[in-house]
């Protein structure tokens, strides 16, 4: 069987800032050392129509776009860094940048190309930034919910393997 050379240039780490997605982040580092890739960071703000109509019957569809816009421009800003104070998005990927050491302490070395966040259903926005940023490989986080998880749930990670044209490495959280 012929094994052919893997070429991985750039990976596209999907976070959902949890906890299982900053056990994810290690590998993504790990990976985009070892390769000498590009890593591009993307947090999707998910939107839901119940969600959007539960608030558009409190406030007007144009009070509720600029607090979308302003809510996007703001992570945005934290995310690059450029706006401190704020203990939400910003801190929890700052500290995943920021944290990221080898094991002799010093700050790991690895290119971050961009920072991605969007609007949306995150499997559309994780697969369109995929293609458009010619990513060689997904890294996302799973927790690992289980069978009822997933029916009531669904799952992210789930709908993004089945629809990627890349591959994708899926790192289940581990159990205490």
């Amino acid at each position: 069987m012929l094994v052919p050379d893997i070429h991985i240039r750039k990976i596209l780490y999907a976070t959902d800032l949890s906890e299982n997605a900053k056990y994810a982040f290690a590998y993504a580092v790990n990976l985009s050392q070892t390769y000498k890739a590009g890593l591009t960071i993307m947090h999707v703000f998910e939107e839901t129509a119940r969600t959007e109509d539960l608030i558009l019957s409190y406030i007007s569809a144009s009070q509720w776009e600029e607090i979308q816009k302003r809510n996007e421009e703001d992570a945005r800003a934290i995310l690059i860094s450029k706006q401190q104070g704020h203990v939400t998005i910003g801190a929890v990927l700052q500290q995943f940048l920021a944290g990221a050491r080898d094991e002799s302490g010093k700050p790991a070395e690895f290119v971050v190309d961009e920072i991605v966040v969007e609007r949306g259903n995150p499997v559309e926005k994780i697969i369109e930034v995929s293609e458009s940023r010619h990513c060689d490989l997904i890294v996302m986080g799973s927790r690992g919910l289980g069978m009822i998880g997933k029916l009531m749930l669904g799952s992210t990670v789930q709908r993004t393997i089945q629809k990627s044209k890349i591959p994708v490495l899926v790192v289940r959280y581990p159990e205490k």
